[in-house]
């Protein structure tokens, strides 16, 4: 099973030493590799998520051994997060001060940001993992998934469909506004509500970023002029949607 595999542990060992390998290198190459090693980590939950609806699909249930041992991980995924912002923090206030001190004041830079990073940790509780966005998120599409999948077997379509899945299924399809064909990777704008491919919405944003311009939501009507990466997060329950579609559909 992938989530008992030694990978996972794996990659929890890399990140945690790449985060006490790099407090001790330059500020900004720092700053830098933590960022990456978020990047990941966000990627890693993602992928804890969709094994999670993978798993509601095959069994029926949410309540399984396997089931909960995704929710451990994501929740450790968010732990280890949670570690970087904490050092991400101690980085950016310290060497802030450091700038108004004499030269002197960088020598024990180190220690310092040691000493305010574990402060700064010592304040993270099991609810602020538990309010990760992802963590929520997790729960939420396997509760959503869950709810769809029992549907779809008992095979009563008229029967009243849980409000935000309604809302879900009666104002996204499939197609992304810009591209004009069938999301694979569909992220939806958190501002506005509206979907588009994953690819294709970075792409634009980079576009407009690189002309010094802000890139408009492109469905008609929309007010949002200023979609942002951070905006956008990936609907894992669509995907799999669009998935199964395809599949039902016989599309290549």
């Amino acid at each position: 099973c992938f989530c008992g595999n030694k990978s996972s542990h794996h990659f929890f060992s890399r990140v945690r030493w790449s985060v006490r390998e790099m407090s001790l290198g330059s500020v900004q190459s720092t700053l830098s590799n933590l960022k990456s090693c978020q990047a990941d980590i966000g990627e890693y939950m993602d992928i804890v998520s969709d094994v999670a609806l993978g798993i509601v699909e095959a069994q029926g249930t949410t309540t399984s051994p396997a089931m909960k041992k995704l929710e451990e991980m994501i929740l450790e995924c968010s732990r280890l997060d949670g570690e970087i912002n904490c050092l991400m923090e101690s980085v950016d206030e310290l060497t802030a001060q450091a700038r108004h001190e004499p030269p002197e004041a960088m020598a024990n830079l180190q220690n310092s940001v040691q000493e305010r990073f574990t402060e700064l940790l010592s304040g993270v509780s099991q609810a602020d993992l538990e309010r990760h966005s992802k963590v929520v998120a997790f729960r939420e599409n396997v509760r959503k998934y869950a709810m769809q999948a029992s549907q779809a077997s008992a095979g009563n379509e008229e029967e009243e469909l849980d409000e935000d899945i309604a809302v879900t299924q009666s104002q996204t399809n499939f197609i992304c506004p810009l591209t004009q064909v069938e999301m694979v990777n569909p992220v939806r704008n958190k501002k506005c509500n509206h979907y588009y491919d994953q690819e294709a919405v970075l792409g634009m944003i980079k576009n407009k970023q690189k002309n010094k311009k802000k890139f408009r939501c492109p469905k008609v009507g929309c007010g949002n002029t200023d979609v942002q990466q951070s905006d956008l997060e990936l609907d894992l329950v669509l995907k799999r949607t669009i998935q199964n579609n395809k599949r039902q559909s016989g599309k290549p």
